[in-house]
């Protein structure tokens, strides 16, 4: 095969980038080691910034996202058993959405193969070779796929990152998460993040009747240690909001880690999304990290096929990083802020509790968590 770009790997950032290529009348093709239904059916972040959401509609693919998503206008931050709302829209004129990463999945799938771009699902043993001369290629079992361009967006366990020289920053967390998907009501109408001495706890939703519902745990918890009961007793002590409980329909532990890849180029081939750097889920930053990504690679890709301009090429890797690295911070505080570390002791604690007072009673405070909750400009 021959086509313009080649993408590696079927998540967001990938089925995004397509469509964005799609429209700018170039040619690309998807190359995805799972199945379509895996794909579509993995549960992961469900919050996208306002320039995400918006990013999907000016795609032609948010037509769903408006009718089926929760437009939300502000967040709540618990401690000390009080809450605080920050008012996103009001103090920065945007909002957030809230709309499942597997949801966003099944609607660019869609509309890339309606479009007619070619999506190889399933397909094994993937490679990347000739990246820094002019024509790199995708070879797999029994064929392979000649391009201009490479994009790496199969993910942090991918091939494409470990096919180039990079340095990786990394921290690792003491603690994971504990996530539950269970057929409830939500406690509030808006996430709250908890702080609480037992440990944090966040109480997210993916419509009126669907909660996802998050407890601080060690990070290598069995949760088999943790029956339906205690989960929902804990939720109740964290939150301290009305916990109605309902049938879990998915239960697991993720362990939290920061990671950003530098560069995120070589020659010919261009990571973006996960594939390039990893957030602890905190700051509700990995799509949306990913799409900015997107955006950032989409314009430069067609400003090269448009008048053959390198310019916006060339410049991928730092330009990305300089947003990257924002999030990364945002996450990294976020999390820093909101959790209980076993080492820290209680001065180190007040500490916490008195940066999240300052945030709650401070108009200046506030608008720093809505500006970068809602999203730093992509672009």
């Amino acid at each position: 095969m021959r086509t313009q770009v080649g993408i590696i790997g079927a998540g967001p950032s990938g089925l995004l980038l397509a469509r964005l290529l799609h429209l700018h009348g170039i040619g690309c093709v998807i190359v995805e080691a799972r199945s379509r239904a895996y794909c579509e059916g993995r549960i992961r972040a469900g919050v996208m910034e306002h320039d995400a959401a918006q990013m999907m509609r000016d795609a032609g693919v948010g037509e769903r996202m408006d009718r089926e998503g929760l437009l939300h206008h502000g967040v709540i931050l618990r401690f000390n058993g009080r809450d605080h709302r920050i008012d996103l829209t009001g103090l920065t004129g945007k909002s957030i959405m809230v709309y499942g990463q597997h949801e966003v999945v099944k609607d660019l799938i869609a509309a890339n193969l309606a479009a007619g771009i070619p999506i190889l699902f399933e397909t094994p043993d993937v490679a990347i070779h000739g990246i820094t001369g002019p024509a790199p290629r995708i070879a797999f079992q029994n064929g392979a796929i000649d391009c201009d361009f490479i994009a790496g967006c199969d993910g942090f366990h991918g091939i494409s990152r470990p096919a180039m020289p990079v340095q990786g920053f990394d921290r690792i967390y003491p603690f994971g998460w504990l996530g539950i998907l269970s057929q409830s009501p939500p406690p509030h109408e808006e996430l709250i993040y908890a702080s609480h001495d037992n440990g944090f706890a966040l109480a997210s939703m993916r419509s009126p009747t669907i909660s996802r519902l998050y407890l601080q745990v060690a990070p290598d918890e069995d949760e088999a240690n943790w029956p339906d009961e205690r989960i929902w007793a804990e939720l109740q002590t964290r939150l301290g909001h009305h916990i109605v409980p309902g049938p879990i329909l998915q239960k697991g532990v993720t362990a939290m880690r920061s990671f950003v890849a530098e560069p995120m180029q070589l020659g010919r081939l261009f990571l973006a999304g996960d594939s390039a750097h990893i957030v602890p889920p905190t700051g509700a930053k990995g799509m949306n990290l990913a799409y900015g990504d997107v955006a950032l690679l989409a314009r430069a890709l067609a400003a090269y096929f448009a008048d053959g301009s390198e310019t916006d090429l060339a410049g991928y890797s730092s330009t990305a990083l300089r947003r990257v690295w924002k999030a990364e911070r945002f996450s990294w505080w976020l999390t820093s802020l909101m959790h209980r570390f076993e080492n820290h002791t209680p001065f180190e604690r007040r500490m916490q509790q008195a940066e999240l007072d300052y945030i709650t009673s401070s108009p200046t405070g506030a608008a720093t968590l809505a500006e970068n909750y809602v999203g730093l400009p992509m672009l």
